[in-house]
C-alpha cells in the first residue's frame, strides 16, 4: 500500500487511490476480455481493465490456443474461459482454462466440459460457475455444466435449457440465481425467451419470461439486483438495443436504452454498479470500442475506451459482478 504523510492535497488522494487500485486490483473490480475473431484468424489475446475507470485495455496474458466465443465466468480471484472453436469453425472444443484475475499471465488448464461447444453462456457466483447451451460441430445444446471455480477438474452436468440453442453469448447473474436470455434455435431471428436457474442447486432451467424480441448473438452483464442484455442481432442485422431484468423476480424484460452503435458478438463483464459491452460486428465490420452503462439507472451507453485488437466473437467476465456477495 502506498504510505502517504501529512496533509493530503486533493491531488495527492487521487494518487492514493489510483495506486491503491494498481496494488489491489481486486478491490476495485477488473474485467477480462478473452479470445476473439479480427475478420480473418482467430486470436489467443486477453485483455483487461479496471471496470471504476475509463480508458484502454492492457495486455493481461494469452490463452493455451487462439479461440473464438469461449464462453467466459469469474469469482473475485479466478477467471474462466470454457470451450469455443479454433481455428476454424469446423474446430471446437471442450477445453476449460483460467486465469487469476488480480494478476497478469497466461491463461493454464482447468479441466473440461462434459461437452465440446462454443457460443455457450457463461455465468457464476463467488463458488460455481455454469456453462448453458451452445453448439459443436453439428447441432446446438440444451446442456449445462456447472464447475467449482476455487478447484480445477472436469465440469459436471447440471440440468438442461427449456430448448437447445446457441448463439446465446454470456448470461446474468446474481449470488443465487442464473438468468440465460435470447440464443438461436434455428431461426435467423433468434429466439426471445429467457430461461433461469438456481446455481447452488442442479436441475432444468425453468421459464423466465421474453425479450421484447427474438435475438442472438446478445451479450449480457449484471449487478446484483438487475441484469442487462444487448440483443445483439436480429435477421442478420446488428442491433444496439439493450432490455434489462430483475433478476430476483420473473417477467418479461424492459427497455433501457441503447449501445452507442448498433453492435453484436461482443464480449460484456461488469462490477455491481456499471455493464461494460466490448468490441463485436457493426453494420461496418468490427470494432475495438468499449460501450458502458451504469446498471441502476435507464439510458443510452458512454464511451468507455478501447480494446487493445479490433475484435468480434470475445467473451468477458469479472471479478465484482452482481454473483459476488459484497
Amino acid at each position: 500500500m502506498p504510505n502517504y504523510n501529512g496533509v493530503w492535497s486533493l491531488s495527492t488522494q487521487y494518487q492514493y487511490a489510483a495506486d491503491w487500485a494498481t496494488d489491489n486490483p481486486t478491490d476495485f473490480g477488473r474485467a477480462f476480455f478473452a479470445g476473439g475473431y479480427n475478420g480473418s484468424a482467430a486470436l489467443a489475446t486477453i485483455d483487461f481493465v479496471l471496470i471504476s475507470t475509463t480508458g484502454n485495455t492492457s495486455d493481461f496474458g494469452d490463452l493455451s490456443v487462439a479461440k473464438y466465443s469461449p464462453a467466459c465466468l469469474g469469482s473475485s480471484t479466478r477467471g474462466i474461459v470454457a470451450g469455443g472453436f479454433y481455428a476454424a469453425i469446423t474446430n471446437v472444443t471442450n477445453v476449460i482454462e483460467f486465469i487469476t484475475i488480480g494478476s497478469t499471465g497466461n491463461a493454464a488448464d482447468f479441466g473440461d466440459l462434459t461437452v465440446a461447444r462454443s457460443y455457450a453462456a457463461g455465468l457464476s457466483n463467488n463458488t460455481r460457475g455454469v456453462i448453458s447451451g451452445g453448439v459443436d460441430n453439428s447441432s446446438r445444446k440444451d446442456v449445462m455444466d456447472y464447475i467449482t471455480i476455487a478447484s480445477a477438474g472436469n465440469a459436471t452436468d447440471f440440468g438442461n435449457l427449456t430448448a437447445a440453442k446457441t448463439d446465446i453469448s454470456s448470461a446474468m447473474a446474481s449470488t443465487t440465481r442464473g438468468v440465460i436470455a435470447g440464443g438461436d434455435d434455428g431461426s435467423q431471428n433468434g429466439v426471445a425467451t429467457i430461461d433461469y436457474i438456481t446455481i447452488g442447486s442442479t436441475g432444468n432451467a425453468s421459464d423466465f419470461g421474453d425479450l421484447t424480441a427474438g435475438s442472438r448473438f446478445g451479450a449480457a452483464s449484471s449487478g446484483s439486483v438487475r441484469g442487462l442484455r444487448a440483443l445483439g442481432q436480429s435477421g442478420g442485422s446488428a442491433l444496439d438495443t439493450v432490455e434489462y431484468v430483475t433478476l430476483a423476480s420473473t417477467g418479461d424484460s424492459t427497455d433501457f436504452g441503447n449501445l452507442t452503435v448498433a453492435t453484436s458478438i461482443s464480449g460484456s463483464a461488469s462490477s455491481k454498479t456499471r455493464a461494460l459491452f466490448a468490441g463485436g460486428v457493426t453494420g461496418s465490420g468490427y470494432t475495438n470500442a468499449i460501450d458502458y452503462f451504469t446498471i441502476a439507472s435507464t439510458g443510452n451507453a458512454t464511451d468507455f475506451g478501447n480494446l487493445t485488437t479490433t475484435i468480434g466473437f470475445v467473451s468477458g467476465g469479472s471479478n465484482e459482478h452482481g454473483g459476488i456477495a459484497a
